[in-house]
């Protein structure tokens, strides 16, 4: 590390580039960690506006009318609707179907039990990639600080070495540490505040899956004396 460097050079590139090589490498760490981030930002964005819109597609669909087998030949046809909720709804009438024939309990059981595998489906697809932004979130500002920690460390080794400790020969290898920790937070706000964000919209998706399953159910128990079950 450049601890003589004068203090007019205290730029961000400089100051990058005459790190020492574990804080560069370090900093070349958390620049992997926050693209990682960002590219899990916008896939999962766009994963969870799709699953928003397919469940309004299928709820307006669902709740409009019409003979239960024929909203399940729509759904079950329809790419953008048989998906979240409408995925829910075509295990959990597909089942139906098969056991109607017997009893009344084991029908709805059985139906109830296929949505709910449906559902975790549907979650976990929902859920993949989110703990990495929590690993990323949590571990990269220790990433950063520790890269900070190596820094000031070398730096008053080489001070001690020199027999000199002026603020131009201070200011520069200080200041290259620090960038570490900077690098640690630029990663980890980020992935923290979508992380956050993308728990709450998959707690609301969960919510109205399992609103729709309940009331899902109550129908096919108002048909279970038509089926003479």
């Amino acid at each position: 590390m450049d601890t003589t460097a004068p203090a007019q050079h205290l730029s961000l590139s400089h100051l990058i580039l005459h790190a020492s090589p574990v804080v560069q490498g370090i900093l070349l760490l958390l620049l992997i960690a926050s693209v990682v981030s960002w590219f899990v930002i916008f896939q999962k964005g766009m994963v969870f506006s799709s699953a928003h819109r397919a469940l309004k597609r299928f709820e307006k669909r669902f709740w409009s009318g019409g003979e239960m087998a024929q909203i399940y030949q729509n759904v079950s046809n329809n790419p953008q609707l048989e998906m979240g909720a409408g995925s829910i709804f075509c295990a959990g009438y597909e089942e139906f179907q098969r056991q109607r024939k017997g009893h009344a309990g084991d029908a709805l059981d059985a139906a109830r039990r296929a949505m709910r595998g449906a559902q975790i489906r549907e979650i976990g697809q929902l859920e993949s990639n989110l703990p990495l932004l929590a690993s990323i979130s949590s571990v990269a500002p220790f990433v950063g600080l520790l890269g900070t920690v190596w820094g000031i460390m070398t730096t008053f080794m080489n001070i001690g070495m020199a027999q000199q400790a002026t603020l131009a020969a201070v200011a520069p290898p200080v200041a290259e540490a620090l960038i570490a920790t900077l690098a640690g937070l630029f990663a980890a706000i980020p992935a923290t505040f979508f992380y956050n964000r993308f728990v709450h919209r998959l707690d609301e998706l969960d919510a109205h899956y399992e609103v729709f399953m309940d009331e899902f159910t109550n129908i096919l128990h108002r048909q279970l004396p038509e089926s003479k079950v």
